[in-house]
């Protein structure tokens, strides 16, 4: 009889909304994983952390006594935290958005390599049942033709007046949010994770209106006030190499009633559609809808019903095997570098035309 597998030690690193919210939560449940410490720089909110291991610092990980860190801190500090992670040769986890330019991208491929260490990624978006149905569904109506992405809030804006809506530290808005779990759950029936061709247009109608934030989020950064200088809606228009055609249109807030995701995608033989909502809004359309419509007739296709918050737990699942496997290396920081590139494409089609021919002549 083989003896049981060791749990993975864990660290987390971050102990905002999403570190006590999503992670910790989970990761304490899970059979697979041990807490060994959280990291939390922010005296009050280490005060806040549940009893155990509490560091200030993550120089203070021994890398003998742990096997990765899972990344929970605001955007701006994504790629700068891995980076000092893996010089140290301790292999990190980071959810979306991996970094915030492709600069950020080089660095923690150099910081990877360097280290010795693997950086692994995700979006947690991919991991949900009904996109895995959707996939499956889509793949048996022919050649993809073209792909509809949309997840637009009713009023939705998170943390507004804190980092999310500071462009400085959040790398951009319902874009840099949305966008790239919309991207990433796109990719199993695109052709290509590359773009020959992006064109986008923002708006922030919604993101300083103390009425638009979202309700289920506690953020920080008091409501309302006139603070934010990112988007709460981009729209924009991607052609793949192979001619697979993309819209995307994603809304911190917008005129509907409630939070919608929808993904359409279309194929040689018909069409594969997913209503539901992504996330943990409470405002939230009543389960998934997957339909598929083929010769004018759209039919229900059954989906998997499973609690909200069931695709972070998939992730974890997951993590252990891809951190054994040789593998994994360099693979994250490749995809995160294609997506965050795509994205600095979509905010620099969306720049008035004087900037942008400035930007290029710069």
């Amino acid at each position: 009889m083989s003896a049981p597998e060791r749990p993975v030690r864990v660290v987390l690193v971050g102990h905002g909304w999403a570190g006590r919210t999503i992670w910790l939560p989970r990761l304490r449940a899970h059979p697979r994983y041990e807490v060994v410490a959280v990291v939390e720089p922010d005296p009050a909110a280490r005060a806040a952390a549940p009893a155990g291991r509490l560091l200030a610092d993550v120089t203070e990980i021994d890398p003998a006594e742990v096997d990765l860190a899972v990344v929970a801190v605001p955007n701006h500090l994504h790629a700068p935290v891995a980076e000092r992670l893996l010089r140290r040769g301790i292999p990190v986890f980071v959810e979306k958005p991996v970094c915030l330019n492709v600069a950020e991208a080089d660095r923690l491929a150099a910081a990877e390599r360097d280290g010795g260490a693997v950086l692994l990624a995700g979006s947690a978006a991919r991991y949900r049942a009904d996109v895995a149905a959707l996939h499956e569904l889509a793949a048996r109506l022919g050649p993809v033709r073209h792909v509809d992405l949309a997840w637009v809030r009713a009023r939705g804006v998170p943390g507004s007046g804190g980092w999310f809506t500071d462009r400085s530290r959040a790398g951009g808005g319902a874009l840099v949010d949305l966008g790239w779990h919309l991207l990433d759950a796109a990719g199993p029936s695109l052709d290509s994770a590359e773009f020959s061709q992006v064109v986008g247009s923002v708006s922030a109608d919604f993101v300083n209106s103390g009425t638009r934030r979202a309700a289920w989020h506690t953020g920080p950064g008091p409501d309302g006030g006139a603070s934010g200088d990112v988007e709460d809606t981009a729209r924009g228009f991607l052609v793949t190499p192979g001619g697979v055609s993309v819209s995307l249109r994603v809304s911190w807030a917008s005129h509907e009633a409630r939070d919608t995701t929808r993904l359409t995608i279309d194929g040689e033989a018909g069409t594969a559609a997913l209503t539901c909502t992504f996330g943990f809004s409470t405002n939230r359309w009543p389960g998934s809808a997957l339909t598929r419509t083929r010769h004018g007739v759209t039919a229900p296709v059954p989906v998997p019903d499973e609690p909200i918050g069931t695709e972070y737990v998939r992730q974890l699942d997951a993590l252990p095997a891809r951190l054994s496997d040789p593998a994994s290396r360099g693979r994250a920081i490749g995809q995160a570098r294609r997506m965050i590139g795509t994205i600095e494409r979509l905010y620099a089609s969306a720049l008035p035309v004087p900037l942008q021919e400035a930007r290029r002549a710069g």
